[in-house]
């Protein structure tokens, strides 16, 4: 039975023993057995070389190629080795669970079934119908001509060799396409979502968006096997990177080129709050959200899909939207994000460019800190060495701190729109 099992996600279950008893899993064509405890090598034959690392997170006693660890001495492994048969009844198990839910889906006037292994009828209608390649849908015509394929091929199957970066709900690749123009690619952490006619429509608009200082989506293919986003692809990294490398791989940012990037990440934020229709809210500005082309050059990424792209939940606990150190504060009392919590969080972004320190460090609060020395009139103190160097007029620096204080105004009406900012 275990060779014609397809489908096995068993996330978060607290299972333990030897992951290489599923070597016979011969059909499996979707696998999520992350954060558990299970233990040994990853096997690599078969088709197990078609799962990404994000299908074996989280399990400490896992070693193998996939994540460069070195794996112990047979004596040692001894330790963490279970009855095989536990983990084929696990399987078994999984199997049997999948046969009721699609019988129950298939079942007439039955109500919904719930099942915390979040499998949909879509995904296993898809599974079931695996003979038939994910679609991968075209939003720019850099990407015309390419299909599924020729990216799981130009990729080896999104071999972690291709790996450029992980964010908190995605793991990007690099791909080189046939016209030789490299793209990022963004594979979601996320389930398969639950209205994907809905997600569709919201990918379509984002990708129809076109502005010099937003990343554009110009292609995204959704299945069960990996939902996958395709951007542009920016040579010079996000501007945390830049910020933020090691002594030895950092690059000097002057003032004019923070000028730039401060310029036009507050044009691609006003773009979307003002001339788009219907108004877009990023809900997660931050450094790591802007990319920088070869000229150093701000592009806004992620842009109008932190609302339906959430991390998944392994926990009863509400997932938060934002990232620490750049939320409105008023999000803790409301819940909600507006154009305004944007302006707040391009604000934290202004100190980062002025200072050249991350928002949280050590439990230090960048804003926090910034408030203090400009109550003593020594703000001027935290500028980045970077810019002394550069900077011919520091009365620019002056200017730019009161405009970061006053965008992160802890009351909304008292920030500026990005229009405002821009203008």
């Amino acid at each position: 039975m275990l060779q014609n099992l397809i489908l096995l996600k068993l996330e978060s279950n607290n299972m333990t023993g030897d992951v290489s008893s599923l070597t016979n899993c011969f059909s499996l064509n979707v696998l999520n057995i992350s954060y558990n405890n299970l233990a040994g090598v990853v096997p690599t034959d078969n088709n197990f070389s078609r799962f990404s690392p994000d299908s074996f997170l989280g399990n400490p006693g896992l070693c193998g190629s996939w994540r460069g660890s070195s794996c112990p001495s047979s004596s040692h492994a001894k330790r963490f080795s279970v009855s095989r048969a536990v983990i084929l009844g696990i399987a078994i198990g999984g199997f049997a669970i999948l046969l009721l839910i699609l019988a129950a889906a298939c079942w007439p006037h039955s109500p919904a079934v719930s099942t915390d292994f979040s499998v949909s009828k879509q995904e296993i209608h898809a599974v079931l119908s695996s003979n038939v390649p994910p679609k991968l849908v075209i939003l720019h015509m850099n990407m015309a001509l390419h299909v599924y394929d020729d990216i799981m091929r130009m990729t080896e199957n999104l071999s972690e060799k291709y790996i450029i970066g992980y964010g908190a709900s995605s793991t990007v690749y690099k791909c080189v396409l046939k016209n030789c123009k490299p793209v990022a690619i963004k594979k979601l952490y996320a389930h398969y979502p639950q209205s994907v006619k809905e997600f569709e429509t919201e990918l379509e608009t984002i990708g129809s968006i076109k502005h010099r200082n937003l990343v554009s989506l110009q292609a995204y293919s959704l299945s069960p096997a990996g939902n996958l986003l395709f951007y542009e692809y920016m040579e010079s990294g996000s501007l945390w990177d830049v910020l933020h490398a090691p002594s030895s791989k950092k690059t000097k940012l002057d003032w004019e080129a923070r000028l730039q990037i401060a310029l036009g990440t507050a044009q691609g934020l006003a773009y979307l709050h003002h001339d788009c229709s219907p108004r877009i809210i990023h809900r997660d500005v931050k450094s790591k959200n802007i990319l920088l082309d070869k000229d150093y050059v701000a592009h806004l990424a992620d842009f109008g899909i932190a609302k339906s792209v959430c991390i998944s939940k392994t926990h009863t606990s509400t997932y938060v939207m934002g990232t620490i150190g750049y939320i409105d504060p008023e999000y803790a009392r409301t819940s909600r994000l507006n154009e305004k919590s944007d302006v707040y969080s391009y604000g934290i972004v202004l100190l980062e460019l002025l200072t050249g320190k991350k928002p949280v460090d050590n439990e230090c609060n960048l804003h926090h800190l910034i408030l203090s020395k400009a109550a003593d009139n020594t703000v001027m103190e935290m500028v980045d060495p970077d810019i002394t160097a550069t900077c011919k007029d520091l009365g620019e620096v002056k200017r730019m701190f009161q405009l970061a204080l006053l965008c992160s105004k802890r009351q909304p009406s008292d920030r500026p729109t990005m229009h405002d900012v821009v203008h």
